[in-house]
């Protein structure tokens, strides 16, 4: 039995942290998980840049509501779960979720949440657990599944080198040089046909 992990922003659909930056001006929004390995570090720095800013939740989702999955991704996703149970796990958060979910056709996702105060200020943000990626593939493992998954950064290493089949998906020459004996993909076709592989190994 398998279940496909999948990381969600990079992967299925922009990075929303650099749309949000592009839409504002702050370009130093740009930092993602693929130059901080740093989650909790990189998150902390992000609600400092938005207080000092005066921007909140309202902002980041009138960005996203702009934002459309990768071209491809919708169909990627839609032939990997005929043959295969899928999980997008993201160290993204509810709040910013749920009308990518729905472009994507309501896939399952397993994600964090933000602490956010009445008037729209991101005051913190809660993970579901921690190093939440590498223990759900554990967890799923630890249920009797075999899991293969894929991502682009570096908080999707952990559970690529823990599934029983990992690839690199779109991901940094730095990550791919670092990462050498992690078959790396740049089109959804080649991951696909990876993953189907690995199901009949």
């Amino acid at each position: 039995m398998y279940i496909t992990c999948l990381d969600l922003e990079g992967v299925l659909v922009p990075e929303i942290w650099i749309a949000f930056a592009k839409e504002t001006g702050i370009m130093e929004l740009t930092k993602t998980t693929r130059d901080e390995p740093d989650y909790d570090k990189l998150m902390k720095w992000r609600i400092g840049v938005l207080k000092e800013h005066g921007l909140g939740l309202k902002e980041i989702q009138d960005t996203i509501a702009k934002i459309d999955p990768m071209p491809g991704a919708k169909e990627f996703l839609d032939e990997l779960r005929s043959i295969s149970q899928v999980i997008i796990i993201s160290d993204t958060f509810t709040q910013f979720a749920k009308p990518l979910m729905e472009k994507l056709g309501w896939p399952t996702i397993f994600c964090n949440s933000l602490e956010v105060a009445p008037d729209g200020e991101i005051t913190g943000f809660k993970m579901r657990i921690e190093n939440s990626k590498y223990t759900t593939v554990k967890a799923l493992q630890s249920i009797g599944y075999d899991t293969i998954a894929s991502g682009d950064s570096y908080n999707d290493l952990g559970m690529i080198k823990a599934s029983k089949a990992g690839f690199l998906f779109k991901s940094t020459d730095k990550i791919k040089a670092d990462n050498p004996e992690l078959p790396a993909y740049e089109t959804y076709d080649e991951l696909l046909a990876a993953i189907k592989k690995a199901m009949e190994d």
